[in-house]
């Protein structure tokens, strides 16, 4: 491993600089301490292999590296304090591509608050497990690459990506489901970043669903409302390797939905629409405040109902007020799921009941409690069954790319009587 030291005192010295070589690595792998033990003991725990450069002071790191190069910064236990995070911030700042990870020597809930208004990507309790460090580093250096620029060429157009609210006014329905297929559907077929965002507050299920950690939730991104921006909010979201979705997690409790208002989800969703090609939003079996903000931000809502008469009764009452709350027609798309299910209920029975025509209809499948027991979407674990492809022709409905046949069909559109 190749240590590269630069502080203050030698640089004064003249000492002359070792510009770190890359590792085969796309990004610089920075620490700054001010101890020098520190220092060295972070630098080694990053691996033989790994070229690392250090510093004393972040003044040094901004003054010697350039800053159009990506890198990944370890800030040690001696910026861990009000004065060491007001530099930290300066740093993230003026260095948007850059991710910064804290260690700590003691971890506490106003530390990890701070931290993260600072712009810090990560904390880690000192000392680190080896494991937990590179994993960590990895994480926030996928960050750096996910979008190669956020801020557009010249004469380019900048992204607005299509937000698609994914609704259900009964539990039950089956919504999760669509939404994360939906989601992982078109984060294949999309050249650019898909995200899903779980705005299910209270009890938000998408991260289970796909088997994946939450480091970070929805209450990051809102409790960093005095900096957060689109170079912030990546580095709250949890890639889906598989598939290459991205994921922004409902919060972890309950009672933190209340610290997350309609005005909040749509200023995140806002930021994600200037980087991400579809925002799909998996929303609550309610219309709350929230649920109402992102339907009216929405440029589509597909609305998910179940082939039972309390869904239908449910559905009938919610199509009613999205009409009285002016949502117009042509965003809506009416989806039944499991529309094959032997109930009694035929397809155009329900249409009648209802007064329009269905945009999508999901057969239902011994695959999908299946595939979600194991955290698998469907259309990545059964690809092949008909429920797999009539979501892909769900995706086909939103996006270009061509899609498998499947029982789905455009219809009229919404509020058009049958």
């Amino acid at each position: 491993m190749a240590i590269s030291s630069h502080n203050l005192d030698a640089l004064a010295e003249g000492e002359a600089m070792t510009a770190p070589g890359s590792g085969g690595r796309s990004y610089t792998l920075a620490v700054v301490d001010p101890d020098p033990k520190l220092r060295t003991r972070l630098a080694l725990q990053l691996g033989e292999e790994a070229d690392v450069v250090t510093y004393s002071e972040v003044a040094a790191l901004a003054e010697y590296q350039p800053p159009g190069r990506p890198m990944v910064v370890i800030f040690g236990p001696g910026l861990a304090d009000a004065q060491g995070l007001a530099e930290v911030e300066r740093f993230t700042r003026a260095r948007p591509n850059a991710g910064a990870i804290l260690v700590a020597a003691e971890l506490s809930t106003g530390l990890l608050q701070q931290a993260l208004r600072s712009g810090v990507r990560d904390v880690l309790g000192a000392p680190t497990e080896a494991v937990s460090f590179h994993e960590s580093v990895e994480r926030v250096a996928r960050t750096l690459t996910m979008v190669p620029t956020l801020a557009p060429a010249a004469g380019e157009v900048p992204t607005h990506g299509r937000v698609i609210t994914v609704s259900s006014t009964k539990g039950g329905s089956g919504k999760s489901v669509v939404a994360t297929n939906l989601a992982t559907s078109l984060a294949r077929r999309s050249s650019g970043p898909v995200v899903l965002v779980d705005a299910d507050l209270q009890f938000g299920d998408v991260a289970v669903m796909m088997r994946l950690a939450a480091p970070h939730t929805v209450v990051d991104a809102v409790a960093a409302h005095d900096r957060l921006d689109a170079q912030f909010l990546q580095s709250l979201l949890v890639r889906h390797e598989p598939s290459g979705l991205l994921i922004l997690p409902a919060p972890l409790e309950p009672s933190f939905a209340e610290r997350v208002s309609g005005e909040d989800m749509v200023r995140i969703v806002e930021i994600l629409q200037t980087f991400c090609a579809y925002v799909i939003i998996d929303t609550p079996a309610q219309f709350n405040d929230v649920v109402l903000a992102l339907i009216e931000h929405s440029d589509d809502i597909l609305m998910v109902a179940g082939m039972d008469i309390p869904n239908i009764k449910n559905t009938k009452l919610g199509l009613q007020t999205l009409r009285m709350l002016g949502v117009p027609e042509e965003r809506l798309t009416l989806l039944l799921n499991r529309a094959n299910a032997k109930v009694q209920l035929d397809v155009s029975e329900v249409e009648r009941t209802l007064g329009i025509k269905a945009g999508s209809l999901i057969p239902s499948d011994i695959v999908v409690p299946q595939t979600v027991n194991k955290g698998v979407p469907v259309v990545l674990d059964a690809p092949r069954s008909e429920v797999a492809r009539a979501l892909e022709q769900l995706a086909g409905l939103f996006c270009d790319a061509p899609a498998s046949s499947a029982p789905i069909r455009k219809g009229r559109s919404l509020f058009t009587r049958s």
